[in-house]
């Protein structure tokens, strides 16, 4: 097996050594540097960068969405410019601003990675942003383990990614195109109805509401498990 290569970058002044085709997010964050991102996985080849989230300025180069570039030896990375935060922000609001603002009933509120950029950015929810009404749909509760409420789904792909990728099921996709475009199964079927195995895997992965564990789940799959079990 070749020995791996590695390069010498640097981020916020700050000297990183990193292996040759690494993104810079996963640089970034491995040496304790912070990068707002909500649609990252560092397995997806190539990586979805839906979010928009990760933009940094490179010298030379200028803005660049750290997900999706790969490290170069001498690189040097801004994280923190006027420039990089006014994106960052930006591209926040767009997503905030289509996101039904539940979170005093959220269940996924203490780990929820939209509140967390929102604190980290200084980010207050837009008034102003969304160009229509946006149509609410009855969040589908078909499934024993977890509720699926496509109504707080920020197309951030990660439950696509595993369910597909990982799991080898497929049971969530995207459909339809523009401001129209959505996660959803096949002809719209209610999760009950397809092959989801309730690994939950797409539960672990979502970074906010749109997928949740019902009360008592926890309970109910480790017994569902020990009954498989001969």
């Amino acid at each position: 097996m070749p020995k791996r290569q590695y390069v010498e970058i640097t981020i916020d002044g700050k000297e990183v050594r990193a292996p040759m085709g690494e993104k810079i997010l996963w640089a970034a964050l491995e040496a304790g540097i912070e990068i707002p991102h909500l649609c990252a996985i560092r397995e997806a080849d190539p990586p979805w960068g839906g979010c928009r989230l990760c933009w940094v300025e490179v010298e030379g180069r200028g803005l660049v969405t750290a997900c999706t570039e790969p490290v170069r030896q001498g690189m040097v990375i801004h994280t923190d410019t006027e420039a990089v935060r006014r994106l960052q922000r930006r591209a926040l609001e767009l997503i905030l601003a289509d996101h039904p603002m539940e979170c005093k009933t959220c269940p996924k509120r203490p780990s929820c990675q939209l509140l967390r950029w929102m604190r980290f950015l200084k980010v207050k929810i837009p008034k102003d942003l969304r160009p229509f009404p946006k149509e609410l749909v009855e969040p589908d509760e078909s499934h024993s383990l977890f509720v699926f409420d496509r109504n707080k789904c920020i197309l951030c792909g990660k439950c696509v990614w595993v369910c597909k990728e990982v799991e080898g099921v497929g049971v969530l996709d995207f459909a339809y195109r523009g401001y129209q475009m959505r996660v959803t199964t096949f002809l719209g079927k209610p999760i009950a109805q397809t092959p989801c195995t309730g690994c939950l895997r797409c539960v672990e992965v979502c970074p906010v509401g749109a997928l949740y564990l019902k009360e008592g789940a926890e309970g109910k799959e480790r017994e569902e498990h020990l009954g498989e079990v001969p």
